[in-house]
């Protein structure tokens, strides 16, 4: 457990980031008034995503390896942080349906439906608490590694290398 004790941290802190930025974007109104700016705004998240991992794999590389990490190490450092947010999904998305934000469903079917973009069949098949699950969940891991394939290349290097 120790060995990963420095990715279970930083995965744990990715979840935190998630529910603060949802609460944020719930406070910046884009869960109601400013529902038509919601897709456009909520793919800024990605910046602190990738901080995080910035910042975990550089914790593993310096502070855990000695300065030394191959691409392999990040790789596998990565893959346990993605883990770790993974399995937090379904509580981090539930924490934002229920408690953080519950209008945001109603408010975006409502959305949708009066202006033409989807029936309402399909907003209700589009916007519920099981689709958003499965998309946490699968969702997580795609973009976890996706995003540790691209960060880890940059962090890796040998003591003499600093990043």
């Amino acid at each position: 457990m120790k060995a990963i004790s420095t990715e279970i941290k930083w995965g744990i802190y990715f979840s935190l980031m998630t529910l603060l930025w949802m609460t944020l974007e719930k406070v910046a109104g884009l869960h109601d008034v400013y529902i038509d700016k919601h897709p456009i705004y909520t793919n800024f998240i990605a910046i602190p995503a990738i901080t995080l991992y910035v910042f975990a794999l550089r914790e593993k590389r310096f502070k855990d390896l000695g300065g030394n990490m191959t691409y392999k190490q990040a790789l596998m450092s990565g893959f346990y942080i993605t883990l770790v947010v993974t399995i937090l999904a379904p509580l981090t998305q539930w924490i934002t349906t229920h408690i953080i934000t519950p209008e945001f469903f109603p408010n975006v079917i409502r959305y949708v439906i009066s202006h033409n973009m989807m029936t309402k069949e399909e907003a209700l098949n589009q916007f519920n608490e099981k689709n958003y699950m499965i998309q946490s969940v699968v969702g997580a891991p795609i973009m976890g590694m996706m995003t540790t394939a691209i960060v880890g290349f940059f962090v890796k290097g040998t003591k003499q290398e600093r990043v």
